[in-house]
């Protein structure tokens, strides 16, 4: 049983830092010489210096920004949850609560990453940008959060 919830907390902290990572990081697009992100546009000139000015007032990147830091927030209170739940739930209780909160992470990201493939072609017209790693964490980030979730469900608590 320790093993087992050993290894949900580390898939947890796995899907939290994976979450604060594709959140903070200015990696969502890449091109050359250039970054930007959910808060800002970085450009390299010569002598690798760097320009960053702050990303479009779009209100699909708000809500981009918004839903991510959404499940930013819910895995943390999801973790917090659990601990708290470990030590005053009844023998046999289920972590209902901490796995809801856990999908409402998951399907947050989801959602952000989604509007952000969505949209991106109008804030960046130029087609020679892919996109990065951030991004790609951000959808890595889905799948884990919501089998996270599913086992916190499924699980129940034993002495």
């Amino acid at each position: 049983m320790l093993l087992l919830l050993l290894g949900i907390i580390v898939l947890h902290v796995a899907v939290l830092v994976l979450l604060f990572v594709s959140t903070i990081v200015s990696q969502w697009l890449v091109g050359h010489e250039y970054a930007a992100d959910l808060w800002q546009n970085c450009t390299a000139s010569t002598g690798n210096i760097h320009h960053c000015f702050s990303s479009s007032v779009n209100v699909w990147l708000q809500s981009v920004q918004a839903t991510m830091i959404l499940s930013v927030i819910f895995s943390v209170l999801s973790l917090f949850l659990f601990f708290c739940q470990l030590f005053t739930l009844t023998k046999g209780g289920r972590f209902y609560i901490t796995g809801v909160f856990q999908v409402l992470a998951g399907l947050s990201v989801m959602s952000a990453a989604s509007i952000f493939t969505a949209r991106h072609l109008e804030w960046h017209l130029n087609s020679d940008y892919s996109y990065g790693f951030a991004y790609i964490l951000a959808w890595v980030a889905f799948p884990l959060a919501l089998l996270s979730g599913i086992i916190y469900v499924i699980l129940r608590k034993r002495e």
